[in-house]
C-alpha cells in the first residue's frame, strides 16, 4: 500500500530519512522545514539542507510556522497518511496531534526512554556510555514519551566524535524508519510503550559547557572533546584567544593541572593527562599540534585557562 507522507525535518542529519522516502514507492505530499536564517558571517541568507535537498528533487517545500493561525487548514488540505519528522526543530502543536487516524512518526537519536530532548548524541558521549542508537516512536504530547516500533543499536567507543555519531545514526535511523513504515502500511506494526522510571533527559548544550575545565579528569575532557566536535567545539582561552580542541589522547601521567608537560602538547589533569593531537584558532583551519606549535608559543610550562 502506497501512503502519502508529509515530512517534516531541517538539518543534514534529515536527508538520508527523506531521501529513502524519495525513492520509495511512497509519495512525499509535502515537506516542512523551519525558515531561512542569516549566516553569522556576511548575513547572507541560508536554506536549511531540507530545503535545499526538497527543491532540488522538486519536492513542495514549506517554512511556514506550524503555530501560524492558517496552517493547520493548510495541512489539512495535504490529507497525509502519515507524518514523519526527523530532527524538525519545532514542538508539534497538540491540535495536529489530535487528528484522528494520524500517525506522526519521530526518528529520535537516542536508545528511548534514555535521552529524551535536544541533545542526544551530545550527552550520550559525555556520559561516556558505551552505546546509543535510534528510537523511531509515535509522538505524542510529552516530550519524545511516545510508544516506540523499533530501535537500532550502536556501539560508542572512546573515539566516536558526535559527527562521526550523527552520520552513522542518520544512515541507520533512514534504513529503520522505512522499514517501520513498511510495518505500518502493512498492518503489521506493534508500539512498544517507554518505561518512564528509566527517562533521562538530554538538555541542550549550554556555551558554558564548551569550556574546558583542566581540574577535570582528563576522560571527562576527552569525553567532551568528542561531544563536541565538530561543533560547537570544547575550547581553552589562551592569550585570550579561544582555542577549540579537535583531537586528543589520554596519556597515564602526572602534573599540574593545565600546565603543558612537555613539547607534544600533553596537558596536565586531575587525573592523567591529554595529549592534544588536533586544535583551530577562532576563524583559522585546524593544524595538527606540531604544526600548530610551530607558530604559537605552547611550549612546555605554558599554562592554559
Amino acid at each position: 500500500m502506497s501512503l502519502k507522507i508529509v515530512f517534516m525535518g531541517t538539518p543534514e542529519f534529515s536527508i538520508p530519512s527523506l531521501k529513502v522516502l524519495k525513492e520509495s514507492k511512497h509519495k512525499i505530499v509535502c515537506v516542512y522545514t523551519q525558515p531561512p536564517k542569516k549566516k553569522s558571517r556576511g548575513q547572507k541568507i541560508q536554506k536549511t539542507a531540507v530545503h535545499i535537498f526538497s527543491e532540488n528533487e522538486g519536492i513542495k517545500v514549506k517554512t511556514n510556522m506550524l503555530n501560524d493561525e492558517n496552517e493547520y487548514e493548510n495541512f489539512i488540505k495535504l490529507n497525509p497518511d502519515i507524518v514523519v519528522v526527523v530532527a524538525y526543530g519545532q514542538i508539534i502543536p497538540d491540535i495536529y496531534l489530535k487528528k484522528h487516524d494520524l500517525i506522526f512518526l519521530n526518528l529520535h537519536a537516542s536508545l528511548l526512554p534514555k535521552w529524551r530532548g535536544a541533545a542526544p548524541i551530545e550527552r550520550a558521549i559525555l556520559n561516556k556510555d558505551k552505546e546509543t542508537g535510534i528510537s523511531i516512536m509515535k509522538i505524542e504530547k510529552k516530550l519524545d514519551a511516545g510508544p516506540f516500533i523499533k530501535q537500532v543499536t550502536v556501539k560508542i567507543d572512546k573515539e566516536t566524535t558526535s559527527g562521526e555519531l550523527n552520520k552513522k545514526l542518520s544512515i541507520l535511523g533512514a534504513k529503520a524508519l522505512m522499514e517501520t513504515i513498511e510495518l505500518i502500511s502493512s498492518g503489521k506494526v506493534n508500539f512498544n510503550q517507554q518505561d518512564e522510571k528509566e527517562a533521562t533527559y538530554a538538555k541542550k548544550i549550554n556555551k558554558i559547557e564548551t569550556q574546558i575545565n583542566w581540574k577535570d579528569k582528563a576522560e571527562n575532557i576527552i569525553a567532551k572533546i568528542n561531544a563536541f566536535n565538530p561543533k560547537p567545539g570544547a575550547w581553552f582561552l589562551f592569550k585570550n584567544e579561544r582555542i577549540k580542541i579537535l583531537k586528543a589522547k589520554e596519556v597515564i601521567r602526572k602534573g599540574e593541572e593545565g600546565k603543558v608537560l612537555d613539547n607534544k602538547l600533553t596537558v596536565g589533569c586531575s587525573a592523567n593527562a591529554i595529549q592534544i593531537l588536533k586544535l583551530q584558532k577562532e576563524g583559522k583551519r585546524e593544524m595538527d599540534a606540531l604544526e600548530f606549535l610551530v607558530g604559537n608559543d605552547l611550549g612546555e610550562g605554558t599554562k592554559l585557562n
